[in-house]
């Protein structure tokens, strides 16, 4: 409405009423070209900016960097993270903020547990436990292949707003096991994993 103003304005100054600037238009072609602009601009600008907070907030492109949650998500695969109104869950996929552990880096990791609840891992068997309960992992990975301990000891209460995450790939991931992690702070995660969209191959929900 702005750019429009400014077109009637142009014409004022000019002299010219609406009805005679359409008649000046059709006598001179370029002025039909320049006012067709002012009104594509017009339309598109404010769709460009609703594009960039979509973008921005409501849902990001992020890279998967490293094997640590393969076999759901493998290096450098693309996916979408949704961002706006998410409550951790348990058994969701996030990505966590470079400020939310002492690597500081981006990474990407599945939730096993929230606040107020007990984590303990039975390195042994391999197995994770949350509040006494054995967690069937076999949606995702097979089960009791978690044997692998760090500087961590178990079992841990998750505090108050926190989460406790594991990568899928238990043998190579650096995750709540290892106190460069620890638990993450619900308001470092970015947002949850939803859909991988690239390599188009493996396009789909991620779970």
């Amino acid at each position: 409405m702005q750019l429009r103003k400014q077109v009637d304005l142009a014409m004022e100054q000019q002299n010219l009423s609406p009805r005679e600037d359409d008649a000046a238009v059709a006598q001179d072609p370029q002025k039909g070209v320049v006012k067709s602009c002012y009104e594509w601009m017009e339309a598109i600008i404010p769709a460009l900016i609703l594009i960039m907070v979509f973008f921005t907030f409501v849902i990001r492109s992020i890279t998967v960097s490293g094997p640590s949650m393969e076999p759901t998500l493998m290096d450098q695969y693309k996916v979408w993270v949704s961002c706006i109104g998410y409550t951790p869950q348990a058994g969701d996929v996030v990505v966590v903020d470079g400020s939310g552990t002492q690597l500081d880096e981006v990474i990407v990791k599945r939730i096993i547990a929230t606040e107020g609840q007990t984590v303990d891992i039975d390195f042994d068997n391999g197995y994770v436990y949350v509040d006494g309960q054995q967690l069937d992992e076999s949606a995702y990975i097979e089960n009791g292949i978690t044997r692998d301990q760090y500087d961590v000891e178990f079992p841990q209460t998750v505090p108050e707003g926190h989460v406790f995450v594991l990568g899928d790939n238990r043998t190579v991931s650096k995750d709540s096991r290892d106190s460069e992690v620890g638990m993450i702070d619900q308001r470092c995660i970015i947002g949850k994993v939803q859909m991988i969209y690239q390599p188009f191959s493996e396009f789909g929900w991620v779970s």
